[in-house]
């Protein structure tokens, strides 16, 4: 057999658990990513509606989206799970990326930009609980993960959800609202 070492035919490939370990640290830094973006958005989201009944509202959510990533930072120590900083960083500029996008006004911000950034804001949130919902299943057999941790993370969600949806809906009727003529 003429194979070089290291050549790549020799090497061994992880199964079992290693396998597993990999893919969930994938899944976990994804997350992060999108944890990064929820957390940029939400916040963004508040300033541009400090002073309002909107900015009132979301405050109190993007907090609890910025304690949500640092949740996930922590169950992923707990894991040894390591941060992928490239991954945290691609959400990062995605998001400021994402506010580029046209909105139909040139110089001040579009109601419809509002109605945009909450649908994007709950998708995010929707796939933050499911997250905590692979964990809360995979705590039934791994010991490092707390359930009762990650039942308040996942009714959290559920709340924000709520409030997010609450105020898209509100923001829907008032910048989509047509005048009967």
């Amino acid at each position: 057999m003429n194979t070089l070492p290291n050549s790549g035919a020799l090497r061994h490939r992880p199964t079992g658990e290693g396998v597993g370990m990999k893919l969930l640290g994938i899944y976990l830094n994804d997350h992060l990513a999108g944890a990064t973006v929820g957390t940029e958005r939400a916040a963004h989201l508040v300033r541009t509606a400090r002073g309002s009944a909107l900015g009132r509202a979301l405050g109190p959510v993007a907090a609890e989206i910025a304690q949500d990533r640092a949740a996930l930072i922590g169950i992923m120590r707990d894991l040894g799970v390591p941060l992928r900083g490239y991954k945290v960083c691609a959400g990062w500029a995605g998001e400021k990326v994402g506010r580029l996008k046209p909105n139909g006004r040139l110089v001040r911000r579009s109601p419809l930009g509002v109605v945009l950034d909450l649908e994007a804001l709950r998708l995010g949130i929707e796939g933050k609980a499911a997250g905590w919902q692979t964990l809360r299943r995979l705590s039934a057999t791994d010991d490092r993960l707390d359930p009762a941790r990650l039942d308040t993370l996942l009714e959290r969600a559920r709340r924000q959800q709520d409030t997010v949806e609450e105020w898209r809906v509100r923001q829907v009727e008032e910048a989509l609202r047509t005048t009967a003529g």
